[in-house]
């Protein structure tokens, strides 16, 4: 592998997943990585994410934390649909949500970000404001930071990339909108005071989740090994889209009440519980799709969910996880001419992107059914083993890349 003639400086916005992964093997091909990061510090927690398939393992691998994921995974999560009484309706393994490895997402942030540090320079607390590309690199402006100059800016900063709206154009060019939105949150594990059944079915060393479902409606709760004091609340509802303040969370949690009101079971109580949570999470879940991941000058481009992204379902992590690793050996393969890297990366991680991509088209409608004959069906299909294994060997399939080496 070749190395750079000079040390290359690249900017990469977003310190979460696709950001530090990325930084991780610049490190190691010579380069000199700086991460930007809006939050002051590493967000903990999270919801869970997964790996599944060779491809995903290899890349983990390779990168030398894969034994590290292993003892901080969660064991995967169950997933149970109950009615209002509390009797169960269909019961999902571990093996359906959780793939090959689970860990929480903060978690796995974590360990990205310590693999990355030795070779890498952080800024938390800041975010780009201005992006002016040359023959020769990228001027860049900064919230709080004097301004800088990079060889290279790569956008790893999610669905809502401010990397992509100052570079290729305004978010809704690019960002479509699925039908539903979902919240998460998290709560002290206490039993509800509306029911006697108990708050989760977990075993020892995994996570399990229990939901209620309405048409259009999901409201669950779950637990995890991690932390046995909290419950995490998923809701998902269908709805038009809407108009609200991304950065405030009052109305967020308005409009999740108001999409839950009336719904029996222990909604009362989990509803109950989001006006003290700090942490909600409240997103459409849409997907992204860009005519072409760099800029025709070649010093800006795009990874992870900025990208191809899709909220929930389209195995965004492990897809970060390998857009980051192709487009690192890329920039090795030709440092002094990143255009045509950045071009290479793109056929061979597009078409992969895509493919896994189509599951979070999906995943609201198969979580949240629109009609009370849609969940019938989807319960009493996902009860057949034959069924649930043939969506497995269909999930494996879709992660399946032949990597460079």
């Amino acid at each position: 592998m070749p190395t750079p003639t000079r040390t290359r400086t690249v900017l990469i916005s977003g310190a979460s997943i696709a950001g530090p992964a990325l930084a991780h093997w610049l490190g190691r091909h010579g380069f000199r990585p700086t991460v930007v990061e809006l939050a002051p510090a590493l967000r903990p927690g999270g919801r869970a994410v997964d790996f599944r398939g060779e491809t995903h393992l290899t890349v983990l691998d390779r990168m030398g934390i894969l034994d590290e994921l292993r003892r901080a995974q969660t064991g995967g999560t169950t997933m149970t649909f109950v009615d209002a009484d509390g009797r169960e309706l269909l019961h999902l393994p571990a093996s359906f949500a959780g793939g090959d490895i689970e860990v929480l997402r903060g978690d796995l942030s974590r360990i990205l970000y310590a693999s990355s540090l030795p070779t890498t320079e952080y800024v938390f607390g800041d975010s780009v404001t201005g992006l002016t590309e040359t023959p020769t690199g990228v001027d860049v402006t900064f919230r709080h930071a004097p301004p800088r100059t990079f060889d290279l800016v790569i956008g790893a900063d999610g669905l809502h990339s401010t990397v992509r709206r100052l570079a290729f154009g305004p978010e809704r060019r690019y960002v479509r909108h699925l039908g539903y939105y979902a919240a998460t949150w998290t709560l002290p594990l206490s039993p509800s005071p509306t029911t006697a059944t108990p708050l989760t079915t977990a075993t020892p060393h995994t996570c399990a989740t229990i939901g209620l479902n309405a048409p259009g409606r999901l409201a669950g709760v779950g637990t995890s090994p991690a932390d046995p004091t909290r419950a995490h609340a998923f809701f998902l509802f269908a709805s038009p889209e809407l108009r609200y303040d991304r950065d405030d969370p009052l109305p967020q949690k308005a409009l999740v009440k108001r999409a839950f009101d009336g719904l029996p079971w222990r909604v009362p109580h989990l509803l109950d519980s989001l006006d003290a949570a700090e942490d909600l999470y409240f997103d459409s879940i849409s997907r992204a799709d860009v005519g072409t991941w760099s800029t025709t000058g070649g010093r800006i481009g795009l990874v992870g969910d900025a990208a191809c992204g899709a909220t929930i379902g389209g195995m965004g992590t492990g897809t970060a996880l390998v857009a980051a690793y192709v487009l690192a050996t890329e920039l090795a393969r030709s440092p002094e001419d990143p255009r045509s890297a950045l071009t290479r990366y793109e056929s061979l991680v597009r078409p992969y992107a895509e493919r896994c991509q189509k599951g979070g088209d999906r995943t609201g409608p198969f979580l949240a059914p629109a009609t009370a004959l849609g969940l019938r069906v989807r319960n009493t299909l996902l009860s057949r083993r034959r069924c649930l294994e043939w969506m497995l060997r269909q999930g494996r399939r879709a992660t399946t890349l032949p990597l460079p080496s």
